[in-house]
């Protein structure tokens, strides 16, 4: 089978002619079909993420050559002796995030959580939508997208998942108007439209690119706010009668950090949730997390327990789907330079054929 891989952080991804799997016991093979492309792909194949200072957390490659993708939707073709429920030619999203299935995290439904030196994670420690064909280790992982168009389905294994697990982590109220979204991206936009679809909220969305806050706008965003903006305080602090109470930041630089910060105004008991993999570094006053009583938290990705919420979600046809721009395997490496600077507006995925 052709598998589109690399085997060396940051070197140019080539086509490879390798082994297709055979599954046996309980695992299943799945042809890929689309593939979505996060800024994960974007570390992951470079091999770090940016701490600040210069400073960088390592992202080495676990094999001699890795096919990433991690967001993957395909077609069931060939099932293991142990498998029951899984029938072949039906289509499914894949869970990613598989663990050892030992480690203590792993045994109590925080699979996502294993050891990076022992997970098994699709697209990312193993072969994943890159190639042609990725091996499913146990039907669990398989979800039904309902009528969801192939090329938008993948995208709710990683940036839906993410986005999906940030809103519950965020404190939210339904119907809330003081809610803030920082990134008008791909997964900022996704975001937004599963926040309306759980929580019936129309939030801020703040973004440094216009043209990405004109999209925000159209897609339902109840105010969109450039980070530019020299009084976006005082904006943020009108529009939400004193402060914001949930702000989800895609984006997780330094700038987004320091502005996030100063969002909540005087109000107490706010949630900063950071999502954002973009790095740098930066302080805080430790006494005002006392006095304003708030609470920062990290999100890594989302349980199986979170991916089964969000795809009942999905097939029940409650989230508004985005648009998907689609683009042949063969331009992974300029899809993930373009997704590096900033030149894809909303979402791509890769496809086989």
């Amino acid at each position: 089978m052709k598998a589109f891989q690399f085997t060396k952080n940051g070197e140019p991804i080539s086509e490879y002619e390798i082994t297709k799997p055979k599954p046996c016991g309980k695992e299943i093979l799945i042809k890929t079909i689309a593939c979505g492309v996060c800024h994960s792909d974007v570390h992951i194949h470079e091999g770090y993420f940016q701490l600040g200072e210069g400073a960088k957390l390592p992202v080495p490659l676990m094999n001699d050559a890795l096919a990433l993708g991690h967001e993957v939707y395909g077609e069931v073709v060939e099932i293991g002796n142990k498998v029951k429920n899984i029938t072949i030619g039906k289509k499914y999203v894949i869970y990613p995030w598989i663990g050892c299935g030992e480690c203590e995290d792993c045994l109590n439904e925080r699979e996502h959580y294993c050891s990076p030196f022992t997970t098994r994670n699709i697209g990312i420690n193993v072969n994943g939508g890159h190639a042609e064909y990725v091996l499913v280790p146990d039907e669990k992982y398989l979800f039904d997208a309902g009528n969801t168009p192939d090329e938008i389905a993948g995208s709710y294994a990683c940036r839906g998942l993410t986005a999906y697990s940030a809103l519950k982590k965020a404190d939210l109220k339904k119907g809330s108007s003081s809610v803030i979204i920082i990134s008008a991206g791909g997964l900022g936009l996704l975001a937004l439209k599963i926040i309306q679809a759980a929580y019936s909220i129309n939030p801020i969305v703040v973004d440094i690119d216009d043209e990405k806050l004109l999209a925000a706008k159209k897609a339902g965003a109840r105010e969109v706010i450039n980070s530019k903006d020299i009084n976006i305080i005082e904006k943020i602090n009108a529009l939400t009668n004193g402060g914001a109470t949930s702000v989800i930041d895609f984006v997780g630089a330094q700038a987004t950090f320091d502005i996030a910060s100063n969002m909540f105004g005087l109000k107490r008991g706010g949630t900063y949730v950071i999502v954002g993999l973009i790095g740098g570094q930066s302080t805080i006053q430790l006494p005002l997390i006392t006095v304003t009583a708030r609470t920062i938290r990290g999100v890594y990705v989302g349980s199986l327990k979170e991916m089964d919420e969000l795809m009942s979600l999905v097939r029940d046809g409650k989230i508004q789907h985005m648009d998907v721009e689609k683009r042949h395997i063969s331009h992974a490496n300029k899809t993930l330079k373009d997704l590096k600077n900033g030149k894809i507006n909303g979402l791509v995925c890769l496809t086989h054929e």
